[in-house]
């Protein structure tokens, strides 16, 4: 009996420690390697989504000197662990979409529109309830055809009473690519156990 409560106590405790790793490398192979939960991917008409959870970490990496203390690593995790964030990617032909889209200048000039200005109309986070997450940013680097996709990261508030549902949903409506709304489904418990680099 005991014996059984002890596996079933260490079960539980494995699946709510986080991963860490040493580098950001590593940490990037791991999100990026499917059956970890973190990266999402549909094809649809042609068009490939993928939809990844970015960690905290990554963003403290980011703003790191080669000089930083604990306390610099503490300082910029408490800034950014208020928020969660998502990379959006969509390619055609491994290309990106402004490059493989339009058919003329007028939809080239629409979907530009899209992408700099009107995303937050097009990609909505809500969780099982209904609730929509307010979108608080997002980046759209243009890349001028030198990228084999589209990629996004959108900023959301980190509002723990969001993460109580056992999944997020995640929609991206249609582009100009008749590929109608894609729709993800991110596991809450991925994003509060996020993985973690050892600074």
């Amino acid at each position: 009996m005991y014996k059984i409560l002890g596996i079933v106590f260490f079960i539980l405790l494995c699946n709510c420690t986080s991963e860490s790793f040493n580098t950001q490398e590593e940490l990037w192979v791991y999100l990026r390697e499917k059956d970890n939960g973190y990266l999402f991917d549909k094809s649809v008409n042609g068009y490939d989504f993928s939809v990844l959870y970015k960690p905290t970490d990554l963003l403290v990496q980011q703003e790191l000197n080669t000089n930083y203390s604990q306390e610099d690593v503490e300082k910029l995790r408490n800034k950014y662990r208020k928020y969660i964030y998502f990379t959006l990617s969509m390619s055609r032909n491994n290309k990106e979409l402004l490059s493989s889209t339009p058919k003329n200048r007028q939809e080239f000039g629409a979907m530009v529109n899209n992408l700099a200005f009107g995303m937050g109309e097009k990609v909505h986070v809500y969780t099982a309830k209904k609730d929509t997450l307010e979108l608080l940013d997002y980046v759209y680097p243009r890349m001028y055809g030198m990228s084999k996709s589209t990629d996004m990261l959108f900023v959301y508030p980190r509002d723990e009473n969001y993460l109580q549902d056992k999944y997020l949903n995640i929609t991206v409506g249609d582009l100009g690519t008749y590929t109608g709304e894609v729709k993800f489904k991110i596991p809450t418990q991925k994003i509060k156990n996020e993985p973690k680099i050892n600074f």
